[in-house]
């Protein structure tokens, strides 16, 4: 089991932490079976080798089945309304720069009510680490189709199917400026970690989508590609400088027929002639976040896009020391008053 040593406020060393000390006496009351347990547990074993008191960690949620997951951290938490953990967040962050903020979120609540809180925070590059349920549905709410639901899907609020295309959170994060994207599945929590692992390093915005099966309302939805039978032949795992190999037997690529990628067999060419991965390249990032659109192509997952950029909160505080530095402390009197007032 992982341990670590970590520094109390005061600055003396605490006890070692391990996985446990992250766990709750709370009951999960996630459905058996439900893909969020496959984050919840990787979470759990990364927070010790995070090296941060966990009074410095702070988990912040919406609404959906997402939304519980601060209670089965045994850190700070903030069970949020609907659509707006990226905006608590945010401001907690720019407040409390010191502390490692979480956001855990569905595809619902982060794509529909919290889709404008969500491209802002890419936007401003808060630092802050998004972790995205998506299981193509709303399931708190008992089934209704969501923004990231497929064309055609039957569900209780589309019985004759839906009509709209969905979102890629993948392609809208990287369009939107996040700094760090990834994606990952449930059925690879070794897989999970690595990522969480990654983004829990960057300084930055940090947005992994996570396909979590919902069992209840829209069960196998990622079977076609996450099942252990066909993963390797329908997935791609993104390694920055790695060709993009796949297959049982390694022998697939995907290389660029112009601008649109293909899948090759690796007797007809050769690991030279394949895409390259490049995490700093957001248009490359953004091409191969486009391959979920065809259905002949292996689904990408691992880190699409790292990149470094001055952070939003980092900014702030920048801002707030020049003005220091130019005009002194200031005065909160001062301040209230205003430029113009009056004495009765």
């Amino acid at each position: 089991m992982r341990t670590s040593n970590v520094q109390n406020v005061s600055g003396r060393e605490q006890a070692t932490l391990t996985a446990k000390d992250f766990k709750p006496k709370n009951d999960v009351r996630w459905c058996s079976g439900c893909g969020a347990y496959s984050v919840l547990h990787p979470v759990q074993k990364f927070m010790p080798d995070l090296g941060v008191p966990k009074e410095k960690i702070a988990f912040v949620s919406g609404i959906g089945c997402s939304g519980r997951f601060p209670y089965y951290m045994d850190t700070y938490g903030f069970h949020g309304i609907h659509g707006r953990p990226i905006a608590i967040a945010s401001g907690l962050k720019v407040a409390r720069p010191d502390l490692s903020v979480w956001v855990v979120t569905g595809d619902g609540d982060c794509m529909s009510i919290g889709g404008n809180h969500f491209i802002h925070g890419c936007r401003r590059n808060i630092d802050l680490n998004v972790l995205m349920f998506n299981n193509e549905i709303y399931s708190l709410t008992k089934g209704q189709f969501s923004p990231t639901s497929r064309k055609g899907q039957i569900t209780k609020s589309s019985p004759l199917g839906t009509l709209e295309d969905p979102f890629d959170p993948v392609k809208m994060a990287i369009a939107s400026g996040a700094t760090f994207v990834a994606r990952g599945y449930d059925k690879d929590r070794n897989h999970i970690q690595h990522l969480i692992e990654r983004a829990a390093r960057h300084r930055g915005f940090s947005f992994i989508e996570l396909y979590t099966n919902c069992l209840i309302f829209n069960d196998a939805a990622f079977d076609d590609y996450t099942r252990k039978e066909v993963r390797d032949d329908r997935t791609v795992n993104l390694v920055d400088g790695q060709p993009l190999v796949f297959g049982k037997n390694q022998n697939l690529g995907v290389r660029f027929d112009g601008f649109k990628p293909v899948v090759v067999s690796l007797k007809d060419y050769s690991v030279n002639d394949l895409i390259i991965h490049d995490e700093k390249d957001s248009t490359l990032s953004y091409i191969l976040a486009g391959m979920i659109d065809d259905p002949e192509l292996p689904r990408p997952v691992g880190v699409f896009q790292n990149l470094k950029k001055n952070t939003f909160n980092s900014n702030v505080e920048n801002q707030i020391k020049h003005e220091q530095q130019v005009h002194g402390e200031g005065s909160l009197d001062e301040l209230l008053l205003g430029e113009e007032y009056w004495e009765q």
